[in-house]
């Protein structure tokens, strides 16, 4: 056996490559006019697939808890997460990460909120996107904020202008959208963390299929590819994630 068809045996054993796409993430996939995904993630899973000589099934999913499900479920092979400690006993091994992307804050223009740190305050309502990487870590480190879980990214805006609550964290790059969209909105300047964005496989697959998939993305860094195709959707300040080297390890 050659060693595609090796690859493609473990990571795509059912002959298809179905790939999980998270949409609720706009830095990594979004949808065209017509209805077709798109994004870095899609790149990624098109060139795997076309590695290992196999077709592809993208899937998409509205929230990152729903990729995790299918994956972690071995109902899809590969998909796209934040590292997340919570995320260890998921079912699901990661590679490094390929992008990094920071966590903000936005509130309307007229808080008396000035800096990240006065988020974590007494009375504060924080709307996130329920599952999220920021959910995942703001629920361990906020003490006096309160979370509220809206049922994906895509609706924290609608609940934080709708309720009238104070802040909504999200990725940088989606805050600033809604920001230039809704009069009125501020981000609070820095960021609350860095968002560490992986492949994943299941984790019943083994340490071959994980070392295949590692190898993939470390080949993806280094050619410029991940580089490439963030620039090729306008995805401007994300950080390709440094090659043979994970900050968090």
């Amino acid at each position: 056996m050659q060693e595609k068809e090796k690859k493609a045996a473990v990571l795509a054993p059912s002959g298809t490559l179905r790939a999980a796409i998270n949409l609720g993430n706009a830095v990594l996939a979004g949808v065209t006019d017509k209805g077709a995904l798109k994004g870095v993630t899609v790149d990624l899973a098109r060139r795997l697939a076309s590695e290992l000589g196999v077709p592809l099934e993208l899937i998409a999913c509205q929230a990152a808890r729903e990729s995790v499900a299918l994956v972690s479920g071995g109902k899809a092979d590969v998909g796209f997460f934040a590292i997340d400690p919570q995320r260890s006993g998921s079912g699901i091994a990661f590679t490094d990460p390929y992008v990094l992307i920071e966590g903000c804050y936005a509130v309307r223009r007229d808080s008396p909120l000035q800096a990240n740190v006065d988020v974590d305050a007494e009375g504060i309502d924080l709307v996130v996107g329920q599952g999220s990487a920021y959910d995942l870590h703001l629920s361990r480190t906020l003490r006096h904020a309160r979370l509220v879980r809206a049922p994906s990214p895509r609706a924290v805006l609608d609940i934080f202008l709708e309720a009238g609550y104070p802040v909504m964290a999200g990725v940088r790059q989606q805050l600033e959208k809604d920001r230039d969209h809704v009069p009125g909105l501020r981000l609070l300047p820095g960021h609350f963390m860095v968002i560490p964005q992986a492949m994943g496989v299941p984790q019943a697959r083994g340490q071959e299929a994980l070392a295949y998939l590692q190898g993939f993305i470390e080949s993806c860094k280094l050619d410029g590819f991940v580089a490439q195709s963030l620039d090729r959707h306008g995805m401007r300040g994300v950080s390709v994630a440094p090659v043979g080297e994970w900050l968090a390890a």
